[in-house]
């Protein structure tokens, strides 16, 4: 479903997904840059929010989730490298998931966190052509 997404056919990124927790690779490209030659916070904000997602809608079996709340903090910019976002599931509510994710690069360091509530939908994951569960 995620590597399908028109999107990420775009921007490439490869995603794993375990339960609880994703995992989003992706290079940067500097045609996501802003007027500044720095990557634009829509990227931040798409990596950290799958990440997220991911992480929230592994452990809902039957049901698709959808954001319904996200917040970022922005800790400094991002010029070049591989980019990797850990989302984690934090807490089950119920109708409701929490998750977070931190973007980083590949030697680690840290440049953005992100938190935020997802909310179960009734759109049946069966019914959207593109998903296979693949995670367990």
């Amino acid at each position: 479903m995620f590597h399908r997404a028109p999107i990420n056919l775009l921007m490439k990124p490869k995603l794993v997904v375990s339960h609880g927790k994703a995992e989003i690779t992706m290079e940067v490209n500097d045609q996501f840059f802003h007027a500044a030659k720095a990557l634009h916070g829509s990227i931040f904000f798409k990596m950290l929010d799958d990440a997220a997602f991911f992480a929230a809608n592994s452990i809902e079996t039957d049901v698709f989730v959808v954001t319904g709340s996200f917040e970022i903090k922005f800790l400094k910019p991002i010029t070049g490298g591989i980019l990797v976002a850990i989302g984690e599931m934090t807490k089950n509510l119920g109708s409701k998931i929490e998750a977070r994710a931190k973007l980083y690069d590949d030697n680690g360091n840290l440049y953005a966190i992100g938190s935020g509530v997802f909310v179960k939908t009734k759109i049946l994951l069966s019914s959207i052509e593109s998903y296979e569960n693949l995670y367990i």
